[in-house]
């Protein structure tokens, strides 16, 4: 049986993710987002399971579908949904957007549009922890996509040579945009790639939320003990397509159906009902206030204000011999 509290906060991450994007998939097809819109539906187990395990001094570095990290990293879905709409309200002032979610106060270094463009920098905010004697662990996540780029080789090369401390989070749902793994890495357990680095490395059911919150406990904990970077391959699948441009026609409607049947919000909730850890009650609540936080978020960004014209290049270096003329 699973801890009431815990539970209870594990339920309710994945709730507030679920429904955040699915209000952002309406929102977008209102026009009110713009650009490229990565959703994370279907994986919202291995955010509420592995972030909830970090603490306020640990570092996260996400990638272009960051949304739900964001959100369970602490930064408020008003600023989130401000940043969608962009405006100036938002978590990055309205000029990241979707990919670029960024928070200094939580420690939460993007928002990546880049595939395997976070590996090395968290590699380098591991490396400072290390030279500067802090008990801090180095958060990555990254999909299965990732994996070939020789950013993730070079990463792991230099996070085991270094015994940084990494904690190297592969969500692998099986499809790099429209490529299944099998196609595109001769290779597929992903695990076997980060042992050839000497990196402790470990799978896990991504759609099980305990488990991704007990195996990221291990790493943690290998980390913080043991000294070194640990690699945790969390097995999972995105119910929606790559992006809100994706025709998705790379994969069977049968194959989605299917593992919809493991949705990992109602299979948690069913668990949970089940023993007793909760009751309808509780899960009603967490629903109905998730809710509540989705309307106050467009709310805010509705009323959020655009970027005055005049303050369009703040932030921007212009070239010293552009400045001197």
């Amino acid at each position: 049986m699973t801890d009431r509290d815990l539970a209870r906060a594990l339920l309710s991450s994945m709730v507030r993710v679920r429904r955040m994007e699915e209000k952002c998939a309406e929102l977008y097809g209102e026009a009110k987002i713009r650009g490229f819109l990565h959703l994370y539906v279907g994986q919202e187990a291995v955010a509420a399971g592995s972030l909830s395990v970090l603490g306020p001094d640990d570092a996260v570095v996400a990638t272009y579908r960051e949304h739900g990290h964001a959100l369970l990293r602490g930064i408020p879905m008003t600023s989130i949904m401000a940043e969608m709409f962009g405006k100036q309200e938002g978590c990055s002032r309205g000029r990241g957007g979707s990919m670029h979610l960024f928070d200094a106060a939580t420690r939460f270094y993007g928002g990546n549009a880049i595939v395997a463009g976070g590996l090395p920098l968290a590699v380098g905010l591991a490396l400072a922890d290390s030279m500067l004697h802090r008990n801090r662990v180095t958060a990555c996540y990254f999909g299965d996509g990732a994996v070939a780029e020789g950013a993730f080789h070079e990463s792991l090369n230099m996070a085991a040579l270094w015994q940084l401390p990494v904690l190297f989070l592969c969500e692998n749902n099986f499809y790099a945009m429209g490529t299944s793994l099998e196609r595109a890495q001769a290779q597929t357990d992903l695990t076997v790639k980060a042992a050839s680095y000497t990196v402790e490395s470990i799978a896990a059911d991504g759609m099980d939320v305990i488990a991704c919150h007990d195996v990221t406990q291990q790493g943690v904990d290998h980390i913080r003990n043991t000294g070194g970077p640990f690699f945790i391959e969390f097995r999972t699948y995105r119910f929606r397509a790559h992006s809100m441009f994706d025709p998705e026609l790379y994969r069977d409607k049968a194959e989605v159906e299917q593992w919809r049947t493991r949705d990992p919000i109602p299979a948690f909730s069913e668990q949970c009902l089940r023993d007793g850890t909760l009751n309808a009650a509780d899960v009603a609540t967490i629903e109905q206030d998730a809710d509540r936080e989705v309307a106050d978020a467009v709310a805010y960004a509705e009323a959020g204000t655009w970027e005055s014209v005049d303050d369009l290049e703040r932030d921007v270096l212009t070239p010293v011999s552009e400045a001197a003329s």
